[in-house]
């Protein structure tokens, strides 16, 4: 697994664990991060690479930062669906999903719905893989990425 993908993957746990437990975003990484390494399981060989947690808080600073604008635009762009009736992982999929297509110029627009739907593939369900690709793709319009 590539590190940027294993970094979105620790970024999502962190932003769900936030909204359990609100403490700082740090801190919430820290202890994905320990604990994802700590799981033979659920580790990965990028866990070790210092770019993956870089770009990992990166993308849980981002969000946290930005989280009101973030926010507003899932909103403002997801038909019959208020954010609170979100399920926490779709929630933050498309938080860090909107994050890279608005604050992440070298990130291009399909490299972010394609990670996004795979993120939906891991952590969530079949049905959430469009979902997630809907939102984004309005927000990617919206925002001018084509």
């Amino acid at each position: 697994m590539g590190v940027r993908r294993t970094a979105r993957e620790r970024a999502l746990q962190a932003l769900y664990a936030l909204e359990l437990t609100p403490k700082e975003p740090e801190v919430a990484l820290e202890q994905t991060w320990a604990s994802a390494s700590a799981d033979p399981d659920a580790a990965h060989e990028a866990d070790s690479d210092p770019a993956a947690k870089a770009f990992a808080r990166e993308l849980v600073e981002g969000v946290d930062r930005h989280r009101a604008e973030i926010d507003g635009l899932i909103s403002e762009h997801s038909h019959n669906w208020r954010l609170d009736r979100m399920s926490r992982i779709d929630r933050n999929i498309l938080r860090v999903g909107v994050f890279e297509l608005k604050f992440c110029e070298d990130i291009p627009r399909n490299v972010t719905l394609n990670e996004a739907i795979e993120l939906g593939r891991s952590f969530s369900n079949q049905e959430s893989t469009s979902f997630i690709n809907g939102i984004l793709d309005r927000i990617a319009v919206a925002l001018g990425k084509t």
